[in-house]
């Protein structure tokens, strides 16, 4: 059969590394699974009863492409109360995913240039590389902070935007307000738009997580509900930003997603009605087990928020020892899928306490064995 033809743009970007670890992991029988980067509970059952009602009610049929008007609203409100002033407009994404990639349809040009701190979302360096653009990745190790120095030492002219990720995934690291002052004055120095991830906000344990929002007039903010509220499979988020931003990725959604799952956004009204801070006290628990657990015989830095943790692998490859605990049993992703360094290895502590202490005594006896 004659080969078949591919855009040149995949060229530019291959398989997820954590596909490949559950290909290794695929023979075996009931590891423990510390991987997998979503809540371990259930829709809350408010929400699937509004879910239910809306399909029965005959909301199935697009929306517009914006979003049902009363999840906006709603959506509008909280941001008014967490900020002290927001006048939109709102756009009702499909899932963070999904407006992290008309974010940057919308934004980055081929050639354009977009600041990364590294560790990063697997996702950003792909998205930015498939559009032609040059993640230029600012190292943050060992502690994962953002330092406006290294920041200010990677702008170039081709420089358009700075992403940033707090509460962050691989790292659990949020940024302090001071760190985003300085990242934000770097990006209003150069003019450049700051895009901001905050999918992870609800899941702080040390105190809020401060968000670049009132700091700077372009910064494009992403939130969502798949983590907070385990919709990770009904594809909900949300995105405010300059206006001409929202303008150009509305259109987009228009002739990608169309908009987002109709009677999941009635869904999402209830969600905003429920408290998750049973669930992140938690997380919070689980937070603590694991880092107890692993600091003495891991380097590694004490996450504030998210559900991850990243030590150092001992002997220095992420890869290898990732290979010995899938060998072992428990299957953890290698730092190099969210990294150009491969020296650290991901934990999701988004499993049951017996499974997190089961996990945490192989990985500490992995390091004693060398």
């Amino acid at each position: 059969m004659a080969e078949v033809p591919l855009a040149d743009r995949m060229q530019r970007i291959d398989a997820s590394g954590i596909r490949r670890v559950f290909d290794l992991a695929a023979r075996l029988e009931n590891p423990i699974n510390l991987s997998i980067g979503q809540p371990d509970f259930d829709v809350p059952p408010p929400c699937k009863e509004r879910a239910i009602q809306a399909i029965r009610d005959g909301a199935n049929r697009y929306t517009v492409t914006q979003g049902e008007a009363a999840l906006r609203q709603a959506l509008a409100e909280r941001l008014r109360a967490e900020f002290g002033a927001f006048d939109g407009p709102v756009l009702v994404t499909s899932g963070v995913s999904g407006g992290l990639l008309l974010a940057f349809l919308a934004t980055v040009n081929p050639g354009d240039e977009v600041l990364v701190p590294d560790p990063y979302f697997v996702m950003y360096k792909h998205l930015v590389s498939v559009l032609g653009g040059v993640p230029v990745f600012v190292d943050t190790y060992p502690d994962f902070r953002l330092r406006p120095e290294a920041l200010e030492a990677a702008v170039t002219d081709r420089t358009r935007m700075l992403l940033l990720n707090s509460p962050a995934n691989p790292t659990g690291v949020v940024a302090s307000e001071e760190e985003l002052r300085g990242a934000v004055e770097v990006a209003r120095r150069h003019d450049l738009l700051v895009v901001s991830d905050e999918i992870y906000n609800a899941y702080t344990y040390d105190g809020p997580a401060p968000s670049p929002w009132p700091m700077y007039d372009r910064v494009l903010l992403l939130r969502g509900f798949s983590k907070t509220f385990a919709m990770t499979g009904w594809r909900l988020g949300y995105a405010v930003g300059p206006a001409p931003i929202i303008s150009a990725m509305t259109t987009l959604q228009q002739y990608t997603f169309v908009c987002a799952p109709s009677p999941l956004q009635h869904a999402a009204l209830a969600a905003l009605e429920t408290d998750p801070s049973a669930r992140i006290e938690t997380f919070r628990a689980r937070r603590d087990l694991v880092w107890e657990g692993l600091r003495e015989r891991f380097g590694v830095t004490r996450p504030g928020g998210a559900f991850y943790i990243f030590p150092e692998a001992p002997g220095g490859s992420g890869t290898a020892f990732v290979e010995r605990a899938i060998a072992a049993g428990v299957l953890v992703i290698p730092g190099g899928v969210f990294s150009e360094r491969d020296t650290h290895f991901r934990i999701a502590y988004t499993a049951e306490r017996e499974t997190l202490e089961r996990g945490v005594a192989v990985l500490n006896r992995l390091a004693e064995d060398g």
